[in-house]
């Protein structure tokens, strides 16, 4: 038996807007769904899905498991993440590798954009 990795899901309120918010940053397009989900890509794409689950209830408190979004330009892509409805969380780390800025989508689930030099 071989097990495969196949998305992440993320419970949403609010999951046209936050499906959006991803769809947008990631360039990754909507695939088959189950109705009132959004499936970002599909199971046979070589990256894992992302899924969007509607829940009734927002998020409460630091989110445990998050994405990592590598850009070219930091700066730019701090720029996307507010145009796209997201926000920075005042949290910065510079390494040797690069620089890693903490974000929040939409409905304030956080994740880094990573800047490797």
């Amino acid at each position: 038996m071989v097990n495969r990795w196949v998305g992440v899901t993320v419970d949403c309120v609010d999951v046209e807007r936050v499906a959006a918010f991803w769809s947008e940053l990631l360039g990754r397009p909507k695939g088959p769904s189950m109705p009132g989900w959004i499936y970002l890509g599909d199971l046979d794409d070589p990256q894992p899905r992302l899924v969007f689950q509607p829940v009734a209830e927002p998020k409460q408190g630091k989110v445990r498991l998050h994405l990592d979004v590598a850009v070219d330009d930091i700066g730019r892509g701090i720029a996307q993440v507010i145009a796209l409805g997201g926000r920075e969380t005042g949290e910065r780390h510079e390494y040797d590798e690069g620089v890693v800025v903490v974000m929040a989508d939409p409905e304030d689930h956080e994740f880094c954009l990573s800047q490797y030099y």
